[in-house]
């Protein structure tokens, strides 16, 4: 059967733009869905817009994790897609259908998945990487992090003075990506592997080569180093993402992250693992 023409909307900077002035209104919560390689979500919520960045569990697994936090996903606002790998997507096309959500990416990612059979069914509002754009009273400003996909990006989410850094499945911390983290109150950053683990993990060394490569993933030490890079007063807490199942453990990546911040005095920063079996708490900012 002829499909249709994907349709893609361009997105216009500043649209949909809500004031607001309450304290209650300012604040963010957040919480990681999941995170890892079988499947990426994080939901981020004012009192009036509540978006996802990425869907990478199936539809009907995102569902029970938003109720699992109290959330309706016919509540949802948007959802936010960082690159088209399919644990970043995989429910991406089915909640956009079933709950009418616009689906945002930029337009090399909506590209890579309108060549691929559920992709062709998804209609794309396209962002600019580093050109931010509104969504209620979130502002959300996209920017490149390296990564072996066809233009992956970090995002810097905002409300008034509350910022959430997210990276997640990036290769090297370069200066753009620190200049942008810089000044959050809250950031989800990838400890995908101890290099330790790695190394002695039972797989194969292209794969090992890949994870290690400047387009691959970071080790617990380069978020280590990352967090320390971007600490500044306003930080807060932090939620590790992206572990690797089999090169890497929660009690691994939390004694060297913890360890680094005791040595940088960073240690009234409070750290949390994310993982792929059930989502963090809601946390709210201040």
């Amino acid at each position: 059967m002829h499909q249709p023409p994907t349709k893609i909307f361009q997105l216009t900077p500043n649209s949909t733009k809500i004031t607001q002035t309450t304290k209650e209104a300012m604040q963010l919560q957040l919480s990681v869905l999941a995170s890892g390689s079988s499947g990426n979500a994080t939901y981020i919520a004012t009192p009036t817009t509540r978006i996802l960045i990425d869907a990478g569990l199936s539809a009907k697994q995102i569902e029970l994790r938003l109720q699992h936090i109290g959330v309706s996903p016919a509540s949802l606002t948007a959802i936010c897609l960082s690159h088209e790998h399919s644990d970043h997507t995989n429910g991406a096309r089915v909640l956009q259908k079933r709950y009418q959500l616009p689906l945002y990416a930029n337009q090399p990612t909506a590209a890579s998945l309108q060549r691929t059979p559920k992709g062709k069914e998804c209609q794309f509002n396209i962002f600019q990487t580093g050109s931010p754009f509104t969504l209620g009273n979130l502002t959300l400003e996209p920017f490149h992090i390296p990564h072996d996909a066809a233009e992956p990006v970090g995002f810097r989410i905002s409300n008034q003075n509350t910022h959430i850094g997210i990276v997640t499945d990036i290769g090297m911390v370069t200066r753009l990506v620190t200049e942008k983290l810089k000044g959050c109150t809250c950031l989800i950053i990838e400890a995908n592997h101890d290099v330790d683990l790695l190394r002695e993990a039972p797989r194969p060394w292209s794969l090992k080569q890949r994870i290690r490569s400047r387009q691959g993933h970071l080790s617990n030490v380069e978020a280590a180093q990352l967090i320390c890079q971007t600490a500044t007063d306003t930080l807060q807490h932090i939620i590790l993402a992206h572990l690797s199942s089999q090169c890497n453990t929660p009690e691994t990546v939390l004694h060297t992250i913890q360890s680094q911040l005791r040595l940088e005095k960073l240690d009234h920063l409070t750290l949390e693992v994310s993982g792929a079996k059930q989502p963090t708490p809601l946390w709210t900012s201040p």
